[in-house]
């Protein structure tokens, strides 16, 4: 369901394809199985790659011995570090060596790479190779990372090329990747006029990404030009070439990145050094080389969502208004930096959830362990201190006698308010959001209900979130063919979200075009129009937006071509359903594009092509009152509103949460494809569950002890209910198409708050850790009675 206020920064579309429930372009093929992904893909003389993965989570190397790896029959290619450039990459900070350079720094760091004529070959070879360690002491919490005498991950830190601005804070622990500090108003000064404070900690765990299809790809090495061909999973084909180019010592020019259809990504296939590690494989060996990970090695050698913990306190007055803040943040960012330093960023960013809170402090950190690098995944940090902020805030209405969503209502941003470090809320539109969830999952009276069953209890708990939408980059290229139809071509990729259909609808509603008209031409770096990544909740905002653009001006291109074939004045002309331009009240008339589009390209113009780029602008952190430490310049982004609530059931004996139903109202400015945007709503819902229920990697000494599906356990088909009800407000504004704004990653930002504050609700349990086991709901359960019979 949807409610709209019907205004739109975009043209009113011609047709109606938007905001109609589209079937996905690649439907078709994906459900008869005939979509290809990269492992489908086989080529002539096809060799397989695999990696090595370090025994031990800190330790130097003293040597290699790959004699018998390279002797064995079917074995192509063997490389270590020193057969590679020594060039780090990073997407902030340039710290991390393709292969391990020097000494490892977790368990599971690729050290050496098999190229073989079968997949069993390349492996039997990797257990043939003789490494050497010294065995070095591991720091695996950050906190203690941060602690004078910790044993450091990185001697060269200070020397390493980065884009992270430096403060005395962080050159003084040389375990922090970043460190940063917002301060806004006076908040040591107001505390004493606090009438209820509420401290705590929170803990939020590493989770892993869990994309349908391993991290894949398969390179290819033309003979003559030395130019290389990548055809992988990716979420950007301009980052894998940049990174591919720049860890081989290779022009750009010489790399080219294809993305076939791709099994997810979430953040998690971005930056990616499995493509260069392939790509020199295939330049060593002579011939093609694939390598798809196992599971397990995907889970242990890639990434993994960032775990915080989070000290907070939280002040406010007896009539319910927030007045200030203190946060203490600490990222475990892992062995590498990858974006932890931006994820560190944005969890500062919304360390004041999307109230008024005019004095608050925050500290945050980023810091080097010796685990699995973490880097972006859905939230982007977000997920983390809302966590904190939402959880608090319950506590605090409860203190104030006030129902939690008054409490929220009172202190909720409006529009013309500005974010904390100055930047405008352009369309607050949270207060809608908190009212429809309030309503639509009949608040007042589940909250007043009883038990279901003996031995069990029932809540309901509501978290309120704000996200970005937009950021960095895009641009966009429509042609008209010569009959009429359309091609449109950007750098966009589609994990599964369905971008492709959204952005091809907003060509045609643009353009007037049936979708069968017009033909989206997938991410390919020699040809296509470059695009940052589809990460950040951008695309359908972003790369829809220079669509929508580049369709413009191809309209005024076919308008001028029209007034003369029609001898009318261009403000007369209008565009018709089906690839007509016709006289304004006059029905009769009218001409189609092929006709157009022939005139141009055999009397009179030239093709009608048109281009249209667009740079989401940055904005400056520190205007509005606010002093900022180490914090950058952030592209921010369109902020967005949503409100989640969640029902749930608790053991009494067992501690065990059961998800009932769950209500998720977000405004998405407008809705291009309704089914998909209901779709990723839901399934951000169900991923946020996992990390508010189940989801944790779980590290002794160092190794990661569940690295397989069996043992890493996200919410099965029984897990999640039957009713999550996806509500869509529709308040177009802002930069996207038609007033459309992001639903990606604010549709799970929320989930685990709204989850604990149920559990809360139900049996007065106050969790502080993530994910909320049986065994931590049972504890926190003894702790409340414990603490009641001592009072």
């Amino acid at each position: 369901m949807s409610e709209q206020e019907p205004q739109s920064p975009s043209p009113a579309p011609v047709g109606d394809l938007l905001g109609k429930p589209v079937s996905r372009l690649e439907a078709q093929e994906k459900v008869t199985g005939r979509a290809v992904y990269t492992d489908d893909m086989t080529l002539p003389g096809m060799l397989h790659g695999a990696m090595l993965g370090s025994p031990h989570p800190h330790a130097r190397l003293l040597s290699y011995d790959t004699t018998r790896a390279r002797a064995m029959p079917g074995v192509k290619a063997v490389l270590t570090a020193e057969e590679l450039p020594d060039h780090n990459v990073g997407s902030v900070i340039k710290d991390q060596p393709l292969l391990a350079r020097g000494k490892v720094r977790y368990a599971g760091e690729p050290v050496a790479a098999v190229a073989a004529v079968d997949l069993q070959t390349a492996r039997r070879a990797l257990e043939a190779i003789d490494i050497r360690y010294e065995l070095l002491p591991p720091v695996l919490d950050p906190e203690e990372a941060l602690r004078p005498g910790a044993p450091i991950v990185h001697e060269q830190r200070d020397t390493y090329v980065s884009l992270q601005a430096d403060s005395p804070a962080r050159a003084a622990c040389p375990n922090a990747a970043s460190y940063l500090r917002l301060t806004e108003g006076t908040p040591e000064e107001v505390w004493k006029r606090c009438d209820v404070v509420v401290e705590d900690v929170y803990e939020t765990p590493a989770q892993q990404h869990v994309y349908l299809e391993p991290c894949s790809t398969l390179a290819v090495v033309d003979r003559d030009s030395g130019k290389i061909t990548l055809y992988t999973s990716t979420q950007s084909v301009f980052r894998a070439q940049a990174i591919t180019a720049e860890a081989l010592g290779l022009p750009m020019s010489k790399v080219r990145v294809i993305a076939p259809r791709i099994g997810g990504g979430f953040g998690g296939k971005t930056e990616m050094t499995n493509q260069p590690i392939t790509a020199a494989l295939a330049r060593a060996a002579g011939a093609p080389v694939k390598m798809t990970l196992s599971r397990t090695d995907d889970m242990l050698m890639m990434k993994s969502r960032h775990a915080c913990r989070i000290h907070m306190r939280t002040g406010a007055t007896r009539d319910g208004q927030l007045l200030a803040r203190q946060v203490r943040l600490v990222f475990d960012t892992g062995a590498y930096a990858d974006d932890g330093p931006f994820v560190a960023s944005m969890g500062s960013y919304f360390a004041r959830g999307p109230y008024r809170i005019p004095h608050i402090d925050v500290e945050c950190w980023a810091v080097y362990t010796n685990r699995l690098r973490a880097g972006a995944f859905r939230g982007f940090g977000n997920p983390q201190i809302h966590f904190a902020s939402e959880v608090q805030i319950d506590l605090l209405a409860e203190k104030l006698g006030l129902d939690p969503f008054e409490f929220r209502l009172r202190n909720a941003l409006e529009t013309g308010e500005q974010w904390l470090g100055g930047a405008p809320v352009e369309s607050g539109t949270l207060r809608a959001c908190l009212e429809r969830a309030r309503d639509a999952s009949n608040w007042v009276q589940r909250r007043a209900q009883s038990p279901t069953a003996p031995g069990k209890r029932r809540g309901i708990g509501v978290a309120a979130v704000a996200h970005t939408s937009g950021l960095l980059g895009s641009s966009a290229t429509v042609r008209l063919n010569e009959d009429g139809t359309l091609t449109v071509n950007t750098g966009a990729v589609d994990i599964g979200q369905g971008s492709d259909t959204a952005l091809t609808q907003c060509a045609a509603a643009v353009l007037g075009l049936p979708l069968e008209h017009i033909n989206y031409s997938g991410p390919d770096t020699d040809v296509s129009p470059y695009d940052w990544c589809t990460g950040g909740t951008r695309t359908t905002f972003t790369v829809g937006r220079v669509v929508v653009q580049a369709c413009e001006q191809l309209r005024q291109q076919l308008f001028e071509h029209a007034s003369d074939m029609l001898e009318c004045p261009v403000q007369e002309l209008e565009l018709r359903p089906g690839g007509i331009v016709g006289v304004r009240g006059q029905p009769g008339t009218g001409i189609s594009f092929g006709a157009i589009a022939g005139r141009a390209l055999y009397f009179k113009g030239g093709p009608l092509v048109a281009t249209a780029r667009w740079f989401f602008p940055t904005v400056p952190i520190g205007t509005g009152g606010t002093s900022a430490q180490g914090m950058p310049s952030m592209g921010n982004g369109f902020f967005v509103f949503a409100a989640q609530v969640a029902e749930v059931e608790v053991d009494e004996l067992t501690g065990q949460v059961e998800l009932l139903q769950a209500w998720s109202v977000h405004d998405v400015g407008r809705a291009i494809n309704p089914a998909a945007v209901e779709g990723q709503i839901q399934g951000g819902f169900v991923q946020g569950m996992g990390l508010a229920l189940t989801e944790e990697l779980l590290w002794k000494e160092g190794h990661l002890l569940n690295p397989s599906m069996s043992s890493y356990k996200v919410p099965g088909s029984r897990d999640v209910p039957v009713a999550i009800h996806p509500i869509l407000l529709e308040y177009p504004a802002g930069e996207g198409p038609f007033g459309a704004k992001g639903v990606a990653e604010v549709s799970l930002v929320g989930v685990a708050p709204a989850i604990c504050n149920a559990i809360r609700h139900a049996t007065g349990a106050h969790v502080t850790r993530l994910p909320a086991t049986g065994e931590r709901v049972l504890r926190a359960l003894l702790a409340r009675e414990e603490a009641a019979s001592k009072a």
